[in-house]
C-alpha cells in the first residue's frame, strides 16, 4: 500500500446481538479501512454525531440510527452511508447528496417479516407467552386459545409481504380479505384473498394485519374510529411501521378491552421506552422490531455492505491514482 493512500474509518452502527464481524468477511478491507463497531443504540441526535465525526463510513442496520440532515451536515468526514436493505426512508438522502455523501443499499429478503408474523399471529391467538411463562412456574394450562380455520384473516397491503401472508390464511383454512388505497379486485384473487372496503375488513377480520409502507397516507391509518369497528375478539398484528397505527388510540382500546389483544413487532420509538405500557400490558404480545432479524438476511446485509464499501474504496484508489 502506498503511503499516500487515504485510509478510512467505518463506523458499524446498533449491531445489538454483536454479529457483524462474525456474518461477513470485513477483514477483505483491513489494507484500507479500520472498522469499530458499536454494540448500544445512541437516541440523542447530539451524541449520535458526536460519536460519527471521526468517521468516514457510516453502517447502518434499517432505521435504527436515522440519519437525518441535521446529523449529515454536522459530520464533515463523512462520505458513505451504507445502509442495509433496498430503501431506509431514515436517511435524508437530498441532504446527502448535497453534501457529496454517498448511500448504498443491500439485498433484502421478505421471508424473515412473513415467518414472524405468523409467529405473532399464533402466539397471539394461543397465549403462548402466559402458557409458558405459567408452565415454568409449575403451573399447567391457563387459557383456551383462538382457533384460526374457519376465522376471517383481514390484510391491509397486499405487497411482497402481504400477499404471502395471505396465502398462508388460505393454507391455515381462513378466508382471507384485503385492503389497500390501490388495490384491485384481480391483485386480491391473485393472492387468495376478496377484495373489501376499509371498514368492511375491519368490521369482518377476526385477524387484522398490516403489511404497508409507512407514508403521508399510511401514517395514522389506523385509529379509534378504525378499531371501534373491530370485534372485542379481533386481533391487532402490525410487523410493518409502528406510526402507521396511532399508539395512544390502540392502548386506549386495549385497556378498554375493545379487542382481545395485539401482537406489535414496531413502535412508535424505538428501541420502546422502558415505561411503555405495551411493556406489561397482558393482551399485548411484543417484540423488538426482530420481523427482519434472522441470520440468513443478516448475512445478506453484511455480506453486501462489506462488497458495497470495499467497491466504493476501489473506485476512491482509482480516483488517488488519476491525481
Amino acid at each position: 500500500m502506498s503511503s499516500k493512500q487515504e485510509r478510512f474509518k467505518i463506523a458499524v452502527l446498533d449491531d445489538y446481538q454483536n454479529v457483524a464481524l462474525s456474518l461477513a468477511d470485513w477483514s477483505v478491507l483491513d489494507t484500507r479501512a479500520t472498522v469499530t463497531v458499536f454494540n448500544d443504540h445512541l437516541e440523542d441526535s447530539d451524541a449520535v454525531v458526536e460519536r460519527l465525526k471521526p468517521f468516514d463510513i457510516v453502517c447502518v442496520m434499517r432505521e435504527r440510527t436515522p440519519m437525518t440532515r441535521t446529523v449529515i451536515e454536522r459530520l464533515p468526514k463523512l462520505r458513505l452511508i451504507a445502509s442495509t436493505a433496498t430503501r431506509n426512508a431514515s436517511i435524508d438522502l437530498k441532504a446527502a447528496e448535497e453534501r457529496g455523501v454517498l448511500v448504498v443499499h443491500t439485498g433484502y429478503a421478505s421471508a424473515p417479516t412473513i415467518e414472524l408474523t405468523w409467529a405473532l399471529i399464533l402466539g397471539s391467538a394461543r397465549n403462548l407467552v402466559a402458557e409458558n411463562t405459567s408452565l415454568r412456574g409449575g403451573g399447567w394450562q391457563q387459557s383456551v386459545g383462538d382457533d384460526m380455520a374457519g376465522r376471517t384473516l383481514g390484510v391491509l397491503g397486499l405487497g411482497n409481504i402481504g400477499g404471502a401472508v395471505a396465502q398462508i390464511g388460505n393454507a391455515f383454512g381462513m378466508k382471507v380479505i384485503a385492503w389497500s388505497q390501490n388495490l384491485t379486485s384481480k391483485r386480491a384473487a391473485d393472492a387468495g384473498a376478496a377484495l373489501v372496503t376499509k371498514d368492511e375488513l375491519f368490521q369482518e377480520a377476526d385477524v387484522v394485519s398490516i403489511h404497508l409502507v409507512l407514508s403521508g397516507r399510511t401514517r395514522g391509518l389506523v385509529g379509534a374510529a378504525e378499531l371501534a369497528l373491530m370485534k372485542p375478539t379481533a386481533r391487532l398484528i402490525n410487523t410493518s411501521r409502528g406510526p402507521i397505527v396511532v399508539e395512544a388510540d390502540l392502548v386506549a382500546a386495549l385497556k378498554d378491552k375493545k379487542i382481545a389483544g395485539a401482537a406489535i413487532d414496531v413502535f412508535d420509538q424505538e428501541p420502546l421506552p422502558p415505561n411503555h405500557p405495551f411493556r406489561t400490558m397482558a393482551n399485548v404480545l411484543a417484540t423488538p422490531h426482530i420481523g427482519y432479524v434472522s441470520g440468513g438476511l443478516y448475512e445478506t446485509f453484511y455480506h453486501d455492505t462489506v462488497a458495497n464499501i470495499r467497491r466504493w474504496i476501489e473506485l476512491s484508489s482509482l480516483r488517488e491514482r488519476k491525481q
